[in-house]
């Protein structure tokens, strides 16, 4: 059945997550799971570094391509056959990404991640003009939508003839010309989207990224009940559930979705700056990983201080982030607990070598549920206050 393709109320009640967004997530973890696990297996080679740059590209592409449809969908979505073509044409593009990212990590090749890009970028572009035919009080906006993608897809294809320096520079270039399409675009009125359900959206995604981290704890578990492997893995997988339940509740200790609603010009800080967090939830699954190799000795080219440096840098910025993204008037500014909690954080990193793997692991997870304590605390005082 096909369905005229309007603006969606901002306001449109009991709005959630459709089936189809959720299965369009799914896709995106194979993605995550693949840059996630690339840089894992470069930080126990002891290649972290090199492989730092590959990975916020790649992970650029597949959260700006996630973001890309999850603000069209919250304005436009009306689930006829069409659209939902549109959106398995999209998912197609994310498995061929997910699939080229061994060729980018390992040869910086990246071929294969653009045409999924590119093939995202089809589906994407014929949602924005057919908004733009079926909504003619968006039209303006829809074709800028449209124009934008279709000039930046253009360009992403010729930086393929680049290599070196160069498609480091050009990558960055239009990295930034992405983020401004939206900016751009919406001077012609905003699109429709609906707070709630993108806060809703936004921590499915982030659910998705812990999963990652659950994964490397679960491995640690199975190993530890499969080969008898000794407490040492043990101590770390207990230390990574906790680290991922005190970021689950960082996360999610102030729900977004009335924020939104009140300060939607924020949006698009909201919106981009959650790039930083969501990539450091994904390099955190990758820490974990390396965490539980050198725990089991499969490391032997990392040092204990760049084990736990690989969990306890994406814990910083998680802890961080989540009061810096904030709305007005909840509190934006940063807490002395969380500053406390990076200096203790750095001291532990800077200490690891003589700490020990193990209790490097286990004093960042105390950290972290500090920090969660803190957060309790204050929201508890905030409360006595009103």
């Amino acid at each position: 059945m096909r369905r005229v393709m309007g603006a969606r109320a901002v306001d449109e009640a009991n709005r959630t997550a459709t089936p189809l967004e959720l299965l369009f997530d799914l896709t995106f973890v194979a993605a995550v799971a693949q840059v996630a696990g690339r840089l894992a297996h470069a930080t126990i080679d002891g290649e972290g570094r090199a492989a730092l740059g590959p990975f916020l590209m790649v992970f650029f592409a597949t959260w700006w391509a996630w973001m890309n449809f999850t603000w069209f969908a919250s304005a436009y979505d009306n689930d006829d056959v069409t659209y939902r073509l549109a959106a398995f044409v999209q998912m197609s593009g994310v498995l061929v990404l997910a699939a080229g990212t061994g060729l980018a990590f390992d040869q910086g090749e990246y071929i294969a991640v653009t045409s999924g890009y590119v093939i995202m970028r089809v589906g994407l572009l014929g949602l924005w003009l057919r908004a733009a035919y079926e909504h003619p009080a968006g039209r303006s906006t829809s074709l800028r939508y449209a124009g934008g993608l279709t000039v930046l897809t253009a360009l992403w294809l010729a930086r393929l003839s680049l290599d070196g320096h160069a498609a480091v520079t050009t990558f960055l270039i239009l990295a930034t010309c992405e983020l401004l399409v939206p900016i751009w675009a919406e001077r012609r009125g905003p699109t429709s989207w609906h707070p709630h359900h993108i806060a809703e959206r936004y921590s499915l995604f982030t659910i998705i990224l812990l999963g990652e981290s659950v994964f490397a704890a679960t491995t640690a578990v199975v190993a530890v009940l499969e080969t008898s492997a000794g407490p040492a893995l043990f101590a770390v997988s207990a230390s990574s559930l906790v680290i991922v339940f005190a970021l689950w509740w960082l996360y999610f200790a102030v729900p977004a979705g009335a924020a939104l609603q009140a300060h939607r010009r924020w949006s698009f800080v909201w919106g981009y700056g959650h790039y930083i967090p969501f990539a450091a939830l994904a390099s955190l699954g990758a820490g974990l990983e390396v965490a539980v190799a050198a725990s089991a000795d499969h490391a032997p080219h990392l040092s204990s201080q760049g084990a736990v440096a690989a969990v306890a840098g994406p814990v910083a910025v998680v802890i961080i982030m989540v009061e810096l993204l904030r709305m007005p008037g909840e509190s934006t500014r940063v807490r002395p607990a969380s500053i406390v909690a990076m200096l203790a954080l750095g001291a532990i990193v800077g200490t690891a070598d003589r700490l020990g793997l193990v209790a490097g692991i286990a004093l960042v997870a105390v950290t972290a549920a500090a920090a969660v304590s803190a957060e309790t605390t204050s929201a508890v005082r905030a409360r006595s206050w009103t």
